[in-house]
């Protein structure tokens, strides 16, 4: 698929020192954090990592597109909740990928519609249009 220009509305500004294990700051203060690798990559886990940013942005975001979806729907979602879990790992070729498991809840649903609210937030999603064809991405709703 094509890149497609947009409209700029707000561009994010982060500055890394030491790549994954240093800290990563924003141009306006208002996130500042050290970052370490995972222990389960050989790291102290002390600080926070790229893929929990990442896990983070991508579940706030997707939480928005899903009230998007629900208002047009006019379906209440009222209480729901969206969980990312990031997976990183070797790919085939010997490099590094990552994966996301994205789970949501939405109590006032039924299952079906809750599928159907959340497949079509994914459409929605600017990190779902992002990753789309260059990250596995599964859905479920609880």
């Amino acid at each position: 698929m094509p890149v497609q220009p947009i409209d700029v509305l707000y561009t994010a500004v982060a500055t890394a020192e030491n790549g994954r294990d240093g800290r990563v700051a924003t141009d306006d203060g208002k996130l500042d954090v050290v970052v370490n690798p995972p222990r389960e990559m050989g790291g102290s886990g002390d600080g926070t990592n790229p893929e929990q940013l990442f896990a983070a942005g991508f579940s706030a975001c997707f939480q928005s597109a899903l009230g998007v979806v629900a208002r047009r729907e006019k379906a209440d979602i009222s209480g729901s909740t969206v969980t990312v879990r990031v997976g990183l790992g070797r790919t085939r070729d010997g490099g590094f990928g990552l994966t996301v498991a994205l789970t949501a809840s939405l109590p006032g649903q039924d299952r079906e519609t809750a599928l159907q609210l959340v497949k079509e937030a994914h459409r929605v999603c600017p990190y779902s249009r992002a990753t789309e064809g260059n990250i596995e991405v599964t859905l479920d709703v609880v």
